[in-house]
């Protein structure tokens, strides 16, 4: 029997605030297309929080989110998350990615391949037994990104997984994150780059304010802007908008 699809995701009329201020506003849309979603908008438009509901991890105040018709929860195995500032276990790297497969009770058999695959997938088998909290800043978001993909997700949902990485570590994880994608792993990842959503994007959604402003394929959106909001941000003066 084939697995149940988890496309179309559907967000209608999504809305949250918190202490009475609006951060997503009435968001509407469909995401059905498989490759690179990227997430795009300046600080605080509200790209962490889509992300967050779209795991489950938050709750809207009004509208819903539905994976292929169904309400996401945190612990659901078909879908992983990748937190911009990783915390792990103060084990090794493989012990945490032992333990990622035993909180979802992956069989025991199994434990060994996967685990090695995922370091050797990542680059980190020759650290396997270093701690992993005294990993240089690269090397923890390889080991973040390795706990998500050894679950073989069929969505992995990225928060700015680059943001506090220098050119080679960003270099690194876009490579992970492309070669996940060409594993028929949805992508959906949020980003303030414009560099690293031209590289990644497959299409865009353009958050601004917590509105979605725009949802269209990466090309249509950096070569013909349908909004005035969007050329600004491209251009680099919507912080300048009064």
């Amino acid at each position: 029997m084939q697995p149940a699809p988890v496309l179309p995701l559907e967000i209608q009329h999504l809305s949250f605030a918190r202490q009475g201020k609006p951060l997503l506003d009435n968001v509407n849309t469909i995401i059905e297309s498989v490759g690179i979603t990227i997430i795009l908008g300046p600080n605080g438009a509200g790209k962490s929080l889509l992300l967050r509901i779209a795991h489950g991890l938050d709750l809207p105040d009004h509208g819903s989110l539905k994976w292929n018709k169904h309400i996401p929860q945190p612990r659901d195995s078909w879908r992983t998350f990748v937190f911009q500032k990783p915390v792990f276990l103060q084990r090794n790297v493989q012990a945490n990615l032992e333990y990622v497969l035993s909180l979802h009770k992956t069989a025991k058999t199994e434990h060994d391949a996967l685990i090695r695959e995922a370091l050797q997938h990542t680059g980190l088998v020759e650290l396997a037994v270093r701690s992993a909290r005294t990993l240089s800043g690269g090397e923890q978001q390889r080991l973040n990104i390795a706990r998500a993909w050894i679950l073989k997700p069929k969505v992995m949902l990225l928060d700015e997984p680059t943001a506090e990485l220098d050119p080679s570590g960003v270099a690194t994880i876009e490579m992970l994150i492309k070669t996940i994608a060409q594993q028929n792993t949805k992508i959906i990842m949020s980003t303030h780059s414009l560099d690293q959503a031209k590289r990644l994007a497959h299409e865009v959604l353009f958050l601004h304010q917590g509105k979605l402003i725009e949802h269209t394929p990466a090309n249509v959106f950096f070569a013909q802007p349908k909004t005035r909001l969007a050329e600004d941000f491209i251009a680099g003066k919507l912080l300048n908008r009064i």
